[in-house]
Order: C-alpha cells, then sequence, then structure tokens
C-alpha cells in the first residue's frame, strides 16, 4: 500500500506516524510547501518574544529524524499543485528546482490546514504587514523586530494568535493596541468573562480599540497608519493581522471532492472525504460540534491530531470513529490564565437552547494555605435537562486543571448536577475540600432544588419604585465601596436580627461581594417565608463586567481605550 500524504504538522504528520507504527510495510510519501514538517506552531508567538529562545526548539521532527525512525519520505518544499482521483496521482511541484511531476497513491490524506484571512483592503502589500502561521512567517517578524527594532505595533484581531502576539511583543517594550471588530477580545468566551481578560491586558500597557473597523493601512512616516471607520487613524511601526484563518482547501475544490460552510472539506466520522481513498483532516475540515452536534470550524492542534490517527487506522484497514469537536482550550494572557471548553452562553442560546449559568469566585486552593488566587468560573448548562454545555475559568492558579475536568465531564455526558459528587484529589497547596468544580456543582445542584438566581442580563430592569427588595449583603465598609444603585444594606450577620425591616410578600434579590453571603441570606429569607433571589457572581463580578463596559463605551468618546 502506498499512502501520500498532503501536508505535515498536526494532522499530517501524526497521520504518518501512526500509519508506519501500524503497517511497517507500507510506503509513505509526505509532501509539505513549507521547509518544516513538524513544528511546534502553538509556541511560534512566544519564539518572536523572545521566550524560547533557540528555533530548533520549533521543530519537533525533521524529513531525517523522520526516515531514521520511521522510514518515512517527508519532502519539505515540495507544493501538490493537483489531485486527479481517476488515475489516482497528485502533481507535484518541487519549489527549489521547479521540477514537476505525477505521484501515485493508493490513499490520499490531506492536511493542508488553514491559511491566514488577508482581507482585500487598500495598503495590503505593505513590507510592514505580516501574519503568523507558519515558521516562515515567524521567522519574517522576528528579522523586522530584530533589525528594525520597532517601537509601536498594531494587532488587529483579538483571538488566541493576536493575543499571544501582542503579550510577546509588549513583554519586547513595544506600545501594542490590539484593534477588534467584536466589542470583546476572545469570542469562544462570553462578553462578561472576557471583561476579565481585558482588565490583564490593560494592565500590562495594552491599548483595546474594541467595536473598531479596519478599513485599510498607508506608509507614513516610516510607519503604517491603520484607517479605522469612523475612528481617527493608529500610527504603528508594524502591524500583524490575525483575524482568523479559513480553510486551505483549494486542492479538494479543483478535484471535485464536496466542500461545506467556508469552503471546508466535507468528511464523515471516520475522516474519509466524498471521493474513495481520499481522507482529510485538520483545519481544512468540517466537522461536528460534539456538545450541539451543528456543523463547525476548530482549528486547533488537539482535534487535527486526533484525526491524523483516526484517519491512519482507517486508512490500514481500522474503523476508528471521530466522535466531534469540544473546543477545549487554554490561553496565557500576561500573569492569567484563560480557559473554556464546551459552547458559552452566548451560542448556546443561538443555538436555541434553553439554558442556565452558574458564576462562582473559588480560590485556586484552601484559603488557610498561602498564595492562593482568585480564579472566575462560568459554567453553562440546559435547564430542565441539566446538560453541561461548556465552562469558562479565568484566574491565575489551577485553571488549567479544573477545565480539564470539566471538559471530561462534558465528554463522559456527566450531568451539571454530579459534578457534586466528582471525588478529586485534595491537598492544601492545591485544591480544597470542596474543589471549585463540585463547588459548581453544589450550586447547580441547589438551583435543581428550587434555588432562584438573577443575573447580570436583569439588573437594569429590577424594579426601583419600592415592588421589590434589593438587599446588598456585604459589610457596611464593602458597601461603602460600591453598589449598585437602588440596593440597601444589611450586612448578612446581622440579617436575622433585622427581618422586620424587610418588607413582607415582596421578592428579595440579593447580593454579596462573591455569592456565597447572599446564598446564606436567601436560605435565611427562605426560612421566614420570603422568596429570595440570589446573584450570579457578585459585586465582584458586577464591578469588573461593567467597569469594562464603560471603558469601552467611553473609548468611542475619546478616540481610545486608555
Amino acid at each position: 500500500m502506498k499512502v501520500v500524504i498532503v501536508g505535515g504538522v498536526a494532522g499530517g504528520a501524526t497521520a504518518a506516524a501512526r500509519i508506519r507504527r501500524l503497517n511497517e510495510q507500507a510506503e509513505i510519501v509526505v509532501f509539505e510547501r513549507s521547509g518544516y514538517i513538524s513544528y511546534a506552531n502553538c509556541g511560534l508567538p512566544y519564539y518572536i518574544g523572545g521566550v524560547i529562545e533557540d528555533p530548533e526548539d520549533l521543530t519537533l521532527q525533521t524529513p531525517e529524524s523522520f526516515f531514521s525512525r520511521f522510514r518515512i519520505h517527508m519532502k519539505v518544499h515540495h507544493e501538490v499543485t493537483a489531485i486527479h482521483p481517476d488515475s489516482k496521482t497528485v502533481s507535484v511541484k518541487n519549489l527549489e528546482t521547479g521540477e514537476i511531476f505525477e505521484e501515485s497513491y493508493d490513499k490520499l490524506l490531506l492536511s493542508p490546514g488553514a491559511k491566514p484571512v488577508w482581507p482585500n483592503l487598500p495598503g495590503m502589500n505593505s513590507d510592514k504587514l505580516f501574519t503568523l502561521r507558519t515558521v516562515e512567517d515567524t521567522f519574517r517578524i522576528k528579522e523586522f523586530v530584530d533589525q528594525q527594532r520597532p517601537k509601536s505595533a498594531v494587532m488587529v484581531g483579538g483571538g488566541f494568535i493576536g493575543l499571544e502576539v501582542a503579550e510577546n511583543l509588549r513583554e519586547l517594550g513595544m506600545e501594542v493596541t490590539i484593534v477588534q471588530r467584536p466589542k470583546q477580545l476572545m469570542n469562544p468566551f462570553d462578553a462578561d468573562m472576557a471583561s476579565f481578560i481585558h482588565s490583564e491586558v490593560r494592565k500590562h500597557g495594552v491599548k483595546l480599540a474594541l467595536g473598531y473597523s479596519v478599513e485599510g493601512f498607508a506608509e507614513k512616516n516610516n510607519g503604517v497608519e491603520v484607517l479605522l471607520k469612523d475612528q481617527p487613524s493608529i500610527h504603528a511601526d508594524m502591524v500583524v493581522l490575525a483575524i482568523g484563518v479559513t480553510p486551505e482547501s483549494s486542492l479538494a475544490k479543483e478535484a471535485g471532492l464536496a466542500l461545506g460552510m467556508k469552503g471546508s472539506i466535507l468528511v464523515n466520522n471516520r475522516m474519509e472525504t466524498s471521493v474513495p481513498d481520499i481522507y482529510a483532516v485538520g483545519d481544512a475540515v468540517r466537522v461536528k460540534h460534539y456538545v450541539t452536534g451543528e456543523d463547525t470550524l476548530i482549528a486547533l492542534a488537539g482535534p487535527a491530531n486526533k484525526q491524523g490517527r483516526i484517519a491512519a487506522d482507517n486508512i490500514c484497514g481500522g474503523d476508528s470513529r471521530y466522535l466531534g469537536s469540544q473546543g477545549s482550550s487554554v490561553i496565557k494572557v500576561f500573569d492569567m490564565t484563560a480557559a473554556t471548553t464546551g459552547i458559552n452562553e452566548t451560542n448556546a442560546r443561538r443555538s436555541g437552547l434553553d439554558v442556565d449559568t452558574v458564576i462562582l469566585s473559588p480560590m485556586s486552593h484552601a484559603g488557610y494555605y498561602p498564595g492562593g488566587k482568585l480564579m472566575t468560573m462560568k459554567v453553562v448548562f440546559e435547564k430542565e435537562t441539566y446538560r453541561l454545555l461548556g465552562a469558562q475559568i479565568v484566574g491565575y492558579d489551577g485553571v488549567d486543571k479544573r477545565i480539564d475536568v470539566l471538559a471530561t465531564a462534558i465528554h463522559a455526558g456527566i450531568k451539571a448536577t454530579d459534578l457534586k459528587d466528582l471525588d478529586l484529589a485534595y491537598a492544601p497547596p492545591y485544591s480544597s475540600a470542596k474543589d471549585p468544580v463540585n463547588m459548581a456543582g453544589f450550586m447547580i445542584d441547589n438551583i435543581s432544588n428550587g434555588l432562584k438566581q438573577w443575573h447580570l442580563s436583569d439588573a437594569a430592569n429590577l424594579p426601583r419604585d419600592g415592588s421589590v427588595t434589593l438587599l446588598d449583603t456585604r459589610t457596611v465598609g464593602e458597601y461603602s465601596r460600591g453598589h449598585i444603585d437602588g440596593f440597601r444594606n444589611i450586612p448578612v450577620d446581622e440579617l436575622r436580627e433585622r427581618i422586620d425591616e424587610i418588607e413582607p410578600g415582596k421578592r428579595v434579590y440579593v447580593i454579596c461581594q462573591s455569592g456565597m453571603r447572599s446564598y446564606i441570606a436567601t436560605r435565611i429569607l427562605e426560612g421566614y417565608g420570603f422568596e429570595a433571589y440570589n446573584f450570579a457572581g457578585g459585586f465582584r463580578f458586577y464591578d469588573a463586567v461593567m467597569n469594562d463596559r464603560a471603558l469601552i463605551e467611553a473609548a468611542f468618546a475619546c478616540g481610545m481605550d486608555k
């Protein structure tokens, strides 16, 4: 059996190695148009920032090492220019010599990846504009930074790559501005949770221009003017575009393979395309979202690796199935860690799901052990069924392990109420006896048993006419430092003695700093016959989100985020 693979990195290189492990006699040829067959794609921004110092550390495997271990022919600087399904051949161009030749196959695997979006805007030909997708892109940016010593940069796009590059350029001492059309960074997060990311980015001196649309670029004063719609332009010494990627599917299209959303290659759960003996994996393929079952594109290394393994199994006569992509991801944002899995509240509602959320602010480990840090967790679940749909966490320690527990729970089909029953490891330096994941489960279990909540989205519409009672149960000092208009202060520890101050027959909407004291207050109130609602998130959460929204809106008035 002869297998030809188009493209390396996560999907193609993984498949090649797996095929060899399953079939020692197979002839395997990989064509990669770049000069690198297997590299640490996710590490590229950190080479630009000098965190990774040796460029060779980015290279996971070389053609020589691959052949030495697996006897696989890795042909770099070779571009497959056409697929001929009828004759089971591909046309290949040697980019170093210009030679064009035909290569036959019994099985063909496409792993072409995705390409950065390169918008059709004025000024796109400037040599001070960059994208980051390949090792060559990285070297080009690094060379410009080392030689030109730019003092300022604009990142167009605030997703994973945009944020990581912005951080690394800022760590080099540059003045960095992120321009983003949506009014938030990191769209996998809900806007409320993104507020904490915005705060961390601002704290480290990165300016945010959120809700701004880029209309073009113009070279001026040895730099680039980033032209914005209805706003003053921003001048920078360099610009990095990170506004998304699109599937690299031109080969598949020309060969007559069926395509899906945004030109992605259609595959079944065996990673087979619409043409016999042709498989496809990675960022170029359409997949099913594991939670919603909807068609989606998820350009992450984890899914690409799994898909490469599954395709290899099936090429070798097995029957492996890809169950779908869940979108689990984590990112370092300066000192903060932000992580997500499943779907967020926004997308859940967009999909027509009837959902609820809990928001909590637990410590990363036992409060009495030194060094604990707050994290903010948002867990999304379906009403009635309590199906666990997704989670988002931002914090400083312990974020990654909690998101992995929640990702596992979603994959296993564990109900949100059952998070309380998970037996998780505990020692004071690492966790609490009631782990944050357990705490989320306790909260959801309380809701399933009748506890009522109110949310940030309800705050502006709460009556201030006296028809309901608005109650802040923090200390007098906390209340005096900031509170929501219309809320009166009765500290929770005084509530029983002052219960006569609350008018019977009226609903009571309760808030505290994190949600714990207000929860206790709602239980007290229920014990006295009141209908009480606990705020999801606490005043800390409310204040962070509202301050962020005010900064974003103020940016339109003054022309730039401060």
